[in-house]
């Protein structure tokens, strides 16, 4: 290893482009010169990537004091969580490389990389190979993965706090300690710009958690970056809606002004809808393009190279390019609706003017009048600098079931040696012996319940005591559905020619019918076939309907839902606001009570002969919803005729034939022993838990040699092997994994804790005779939630301006008390 300086003519190099070392990527040298890991947090456009691969360059020049080369092999790893930031780095990686004449060979690794290439790759390794979890995962599953690792000295983890903390951190940190055993001396790298508690991800990305053995280089501080909350030209903020489509003549005109925005969007159908929208304004027919994870490789490829070229005036996406990639050329980027978290906004900022004294200029576009509190929120969390995250916890069974099987076709191992590895990854150290052998025993056999069945038989364990497979074909079933990322199911979208234009979700393809439209990656297309796997269309003259997209909602972060109640509470910041937003707050205020931080506002009204109560609990879409779900289930013991609920990250409204007078019952901390077990039992969630974790685990396989099963076929096997464990064997391994995943992303279950807890130590529950103000944006969403976002946004704001009619007309006080009265027209 060479010592804790650049070398001469990486000096030079620097001073060419006209740059310096800055003292963190120096900092990183010193750090790998030393033999310890390193957690490398700095701002975007701070050179985190560069400063990752220094040591590497540093390694490879001839010029270095006593250098002795690297041998042939694999050097460096470079791991990212999206296939696009590995294409993006090694375009950039490739420029000091040739400009320096360094004997470094660098390649890709993803799901798109051809298979001839990845076999030549596990034959003949770069020196550095850029990847994806799932990659490295599937290169360690194979015999000669001993081989092609042992020269492994470095791996750097780009922007480590996208995936750290969920499944796909379990299993990049699982092939971190295999890696480890194969390769002692390796060195562990992770950058971000994003953290908000360095020590949880120095503890992560340490061996057996050791956090001194990482050492934490943080980044100069770069521009403070410029964020404006665009208002409406009237300045009236919509009541409901996410879309924000009211502001595409705006930011079309933000477009014509700048060289090259960048739009994000939450969701793909809301990046489709916006990005039709903006061409139906285009006038001057400006290069505008979109990107998303279910568009054709060929697609994506396409538009990010125009962009990398500096050919399109706009790019409309989604978070499939939120992370890391560097187009220097960006010198606006524009969120559309609610940002959801300070970090993730943080990290979508960053990607205009990508350099760390420039700032970073961005727009944020409300979709409503929550969301413009959350707009102002997050904007003075950036301007703070604070940043928010979520937190770690154990890792899925489901994942270590992939790993040991993983293992098991890499070769015999041995189940006490494979233990002690696993326990050195952070997310596994409490794995205990009980645990273990179940999860050995499901992988070997399926389980108590399944192991008389051939197909689950997939290793045994020999004389010797290793473990080995059964059959060297379950190498090959194995390496064909392996994957952590579970999407719902897709078919492929192709003109008749084979082109593929990208992916749309069977359960929105399984309602169009020949001769129906839809508008998909920015065309109008006609169907005119469906089957199991795929969709044949041919170019269409009218415009048809966009694809609407399950997926995952994102919740509003715990730090963003406190700020936004701060700002609810700080009654003289309302001045700022424009006069629609104070004069709604005002009137709230005036007529019932506000959300105090700490405290649960529980209101009561009857609204078109129905009882209503909204629930301001704060705590995200995911843990609204679920309390919605047991809140209905008691108003049914209750005998209070529940009708329905409605969900937002802000709020639940319930209603009923019968008023709620005791909401302090219905939300009594017990619903979440028996009730909760019930109802997640009796839903869906768990078989939808189970569906996941079955797949990811490897006990049902959506992909055979030449075909892929559909997505009904998946859940009918899934579905008939929950029903059998549930009855014979209901403590198996992931019965319990599947319970997990359930209570912690789909429940939300510790936020849910927290509104309960509140409801018996601070409730303020107010009787109203009319809707509140502070109701209609949730209110407005009834009816809606089944619809696309954006296909509703016009009749939901007709029935908003309704709704607020009743909302926000004001009477003072009956009698003739003038001191009253006068108070009343005052507020």
């Amino acid at each position: 290893m060479t010592g804790p300086v650049a070398t001469i003519a990486i000096d030079q190099w620097f001073a060419q482009r006209g740059w310096r070392i800055r003292r963190h990527q120096q900092e990183m040298l010193a750090v790998a010169a030393s033999g310890r890991h390193a957690l490398l947090v700095a701002d975007t456009g701070a050179g985190k990537t560069l400063a990752g691969f220094l040591p590497t360059l540093v390694d490879f020049s001839s010029d270095a004091p006593d250098t002795v080369l690297p041998p042939e092999g694999l050097h460096t790893l470079y791991v990212s969580p999206l296939k696009a930031l590995a294409h993006d780095v090694q375009r950039n990686l490739l420029t000091p490389v040739e400009n320096l004449g360094l004997p470094i060979r660098i390649e890709t690794r993803s799901g798109d990389t051809p298979s001839d290439r990845k076999a030549r790759q596990r034959a003949r390794p770069p020196h550095i190979l850029l990847t994806t979890p799932e990659s490295l995962a599937l290169l360690l599953s194979y015999p000669e993965a001993d081989t092609l690792f042992a020269t492994l000295r470095r791996i750097v983890i780009d922007e480590v706090h996208a995936f750290a903390t969920g499944k796909r951190g379990d299993l990049l940190a699982l092939a971190l300690s295999r890696l480890q055993a194969i390769a002692p001396g390796l060195q562990r790298v992770a950058l971000s710009a994003t953290v908000a508690d360095p020590d949880d991800f120095r503890a992560w990305l340490a061996p057996w958690g050791d956090i001194d053995s990482v050492a934490l280089v943080e980044g100069e501080a770069g521009a403070r970056p410029e964020l404006e909350v665009l208002l409406p030209e009237d300045a009236r903020v919509p009541w409901g809606g996410h879309a924000a489509t009211w502001a595409v003549p705006q930011l079309y005109e933000a477009i014509r002004a700048n060289r090259t925005t960048l739009v994000f969007c939450n969701t793909r159908f809301l990046a489709e809808l916006i990005f039709q929208q903006l061409w139906e304004v285009n006038d001057d027919n400006l290069p505008i393009g979109i990107h998303h994870g279910s568009l054709s490789k060929e697609a994506r490829r396409k538009v990010e190279g125009a962009m990398a070229r500096g050919e399109l005036r706009a790019l409309v996406a989604t978070a499939s390019l939120d992370l890391g990639v560097d187009w220097g050329d960006v010198d606006l980027v524009v969120q559309m609706g609610a940002p959801k978290g300070s970090s993730r906004l943080l990290q979508r900022i960053g990607r205009a003017n990508h350099r760390l004294d420039l700032p970073s200029r961005a727009l944020l576009v409300p979709g409503n009048r929550f969301e413009y509190l959350e707009a102002i929120a997050a904007q003075q969390a950036v301007d703070e600098g604070q940043r928010d995250g979520e937190e770690f916890r154990p890792g899925g069974l489901d994942v270590l079931a992939q790993h040991v099987m993983a293992r098991a076709c890499a070769g015999p191992f041995d189940g006490a040696a494979l233990l002690a590895e696993v326990r050195s990854a952070l997310p596994y150290a409490a794995v205990d012996a009980d645990t273990w052998q179940r999860v050995l025993h499901f992988v070997a056999t399926g389980g108590y319940a399944l192991k008389a069945y051939d197909r689950f038989q997939r290793i045994t364990q020999d004389r010797d005591g290793l473990w080995r497979l059964t059959h060297p074909e379950h190498a090959a079933r194995f390496r064909l559905n392996a994957g952590i990322i579970m999407d719902a199911e897709m078919i492929e979208v192709r003109f008749r020619n084979g082109r593929s234009l990208g992916r749309v979700e069977e359960n929105f393809a399984s309602s169009l019918a020949p001769g129906d439209t839809i508008r998909f990656a920015g065309l109008d297309l006609e169907v005119e076939a469906l089957r199991e796997t795929e969709m044949l269309v041919r170019a269409a003259k009218k415009p048809g309907q966009i694809p609407s997209y399950g997926g995952q909602r994102m919740p509003l972060t715990t730090h963003l839902s406190q700020r936004v109640q701060a700002l609810l509470a700080d009654r003289g910041g309302w001045a700022r606001f424009p006069d629609d937003v104070r004069e709604w707050l005002e009137v709230q205020d005036y007529r019932s009570e506000l959300p105090a931080p700490g405290s649960l506002l529980v209101e009561s009204f009857p609204y078109e002969k129905r009882h209503y109560a909204v629930i301001y609990s704060f705590e995200g879409w995911p843990a609204n919803q679920s309390l919605g779900m047991l809140v209905t289930r008691r108003m049914e013991e209750q005998g209070l005729g529940p009708l329905g609920f409605v969900a937002n990250d802000y709020a639940l409204a319930v209603w009923g034939l019968r008023p709620i007078t005791d909401p302090a019952r219905l939300l009594s901390p017990e619903i979440l022993a028996d009730e909760f077990v019930a109802w997640v039992e009796g839903s869906y969630l768990l078989r939808r838990a189970f569906k996941e974790v079955a797949v990811i685990a490897g006990l049902v396989e959506r992909q055979q040699p030449g075909k892929r099963k559909t997505g009904k076929q998946v859940t009918f096997s899934t579905d008939l092997i929950y029903d059998v464990l549930r009855k014979y064997e209901p403590d198996h391994v992931l019965l319990r994994a599947a319970w997990a995943d359930a209570r912690a992303r789909m429940t939300d279950v510790d936020r849910l804790a927290g509104v309960l807890d509140r409801a018996q130590t601070n409730l303020n529950h107010v009787v109203l005779e009319r809707v509140s103000p502070l109701a209609v944006p949730v209110l407005v969403m009834i009816g809606r939630e089944a619809m696309p976002q954006g296909s509703a946004d016009d009749e939901l704001l007709i029935e908003a301006e309704g709704l607020a009619g009743a909302a926000m007309r004001v009477e003072p006080p009956s009698g003739d008390d003038d001191e009253a009265a006068d108070e009343a027209q005052h507020r």
